[in-house]
């Protein structure tokens, strides 16, 4: 069992719909209470509809976490960016989950369904769900992405 319950957001595209189904039945059976926005078949869909509803949840404080799963993750992962207080991270191994948690304060873990395996993906996912962020010279750096549209360049 989780120890973190806070309540996640999960959507993703047709290419990974399977893995989402397993990714979502492995969140429940941890006690953890999930939102599923879809899509809800391997019918082809426009990967950008559920990217947009999973990052405005997490952007406008709805949900505090979410998780985005496409073919490769890149698309989900570029959406997911444009969205102010979104830290979508496209993970592709463990360190990479337990850093974006640690030192980035990722709400958002995008996960590629083709090019992930399933043990690789649930081992990310409970690390991201269980691995606390650091604070501290990180909280300045995350300041400075949510302040992102006032800075020159």
């Amino acid at each position: 069992m989780y120890k973190n319950k806070t309540p996640v957001i999960i959507g993703c595209d047709h290419a990974a719909y399977h893995l989402k189904e397993k990714i979502k039945a492995c969140i429940i059976e941890n006690g953890v209470d999930i939102e599923d926005v879809g899509t809800d078949s391997e019918d082809s869909v426009d990967y950008t509809d559920f990217g947009i509803k999973v990052a405005s949840a997490v952007s406008e404080g709805k949900y505090e976490r979410g998780i985005l799963l496409c073919g490769t993750g890149i698309g989900m992962s570029m959406v997911a960016n444009r969205f102010q207080h979104v830290r979508a991270a496209l993970c592709s191994g463990l360190f990479a989950a337990i850093m974006s948690r640690r030192h980035n304060d990722s709400n958002i873990l995008v996960i590629g369904g083709r090019v992930t395996g399933e043990a690789l993906a649930f081992a990310m996912l409970e690390a991201w769900i269980e691995t606390p962020f650091e604070g501290g010279r990180h909280q300045l750096r995350i300041e400075k992405f949510d302040r992102i549209e006032q800075i020159k360049r």
